[in-house]
């Protein structure tokens, strides 16, 4: 994952953020070996996401959990900011991470979009 472009997120299946790769890092503004392993409230305060009107999407709406919940891949679009207060709009793809015991957790890629000049939501 680490060797990735495409910026991943990856969270174990209590949401706590485990690792992401550099490019999710360029977005975030923060590599990963500064930030740590944090809780869903860390991250969350700390990169979002937001709609398109730059509310908080609360957790439990978010693609990362609805794959971990149902054991399926979910899509949304939405806005995270980096540690420099920059807003960018993504589509942000979720797979859940499955073993033979159950859910482990889940993986979220993210792809960059157009912003509406305000760096929220899309074009």
């Amino acid at each position: 994952m680490s060797a990735l472009s495409t910026p991943a997120f990856l969270v174990d299946e209590g949401g706590m953020l485990v690792f992401y790769n550099e490019a999710a890092g360029f977005l975030l503004g923060k590599h990963f070996e500064e930030l740590g392993t944090v809780g869903p409230e860390e991250w969350g305060s700390l990169f979002g996401p937001f709609d398109e009107g730059g509310e908080p999407i609360p957790y439990d709406e978010l693609p990362l959990v609805a794959a971990i919940r149902n054991g399926r891949p979910a899509h949304a679009e939405l806005a995270i900011r980096s540690t420099d207060g920059t807003s960018h709009a993504v589509e942000a793809s979720a797979f859940p991470i499955l073993t033979a015991h159950g859910s482990q957790g889940a993986i979220a890629v993210f792809w960059p979009t157009q912003s509406n000049g305000n760096g929220v939501g899309p074009a």
